[in-house]
């Protein structure tokens, strides 16, 4: 597979996310070349802050792989992770993290703040904004419905 491919997995879990009521924001950890793990946002239905799609896409690669350490896997997110889904992927020792979308409310990674660049002893490769634009447009689709505005669905 390729980036492009792990990135578009990503977005199938959010706009997932989104058919379930979720904020959408889909992530995949992939290592060798294999998605390991995949999470997408759930906290409305499961009434926990911690239900995070990052969180829970590390959970199931450390349970495939059998270990916490996932140094040799890359995250693709949907969106630039928050405060706590920053400190798991430092935990974890992702290799890269890739997000699609910036996030200015709580974006830890260079919106807010920047964990990463912060003396931890481990600092993740970042790629920000790829397929930025498709990411967005999910997060925004998601909340123009929620307000109640009409959603453009194209041709």
């Amino acid at each position: 597979m390729t980036s492009e491919e792990y990135m578009l997995e990503a977005l199938r879990l959010a706009k997932e996310c989104a058919d379930e009521g979720e904020v959408p924001v889909g992530a995949v950890v992939v290592c060798d070349g294999v998605i390991v793990g995949r999470g997408k946002n759930s906290r409305e239905k499961s009434k926990n802050a911690l239900k995070h799609a990052e969180i829970e896409a590390i959970d199931e690669a450390c349970r495939t792989l059998g270990g916490w350490r996932l140094w040799r896997c890359d995250m693709y997110v949907t969106l630039e992770p928050c405060p706590m889904c920053a400190g798991a992927i430092i935990n974890s020792r992702i290799k890269k993290l890739v997000y699609g979308a910036s996030d200015p409310k709580a974006g830890a990674c260079k919106s807010v703040i920047n964990l990463f660049s912060l003396p931890f002893n481990h600092k993740p490769e970042v790629e920000a904004g790829f397929f930025e634009e498709e990411c967005a447009q999910v997060l925004k689709d998601f909340f123009k419905k929620l307000r109640g505005e009409k959603v453009d669905e194209g041709c």
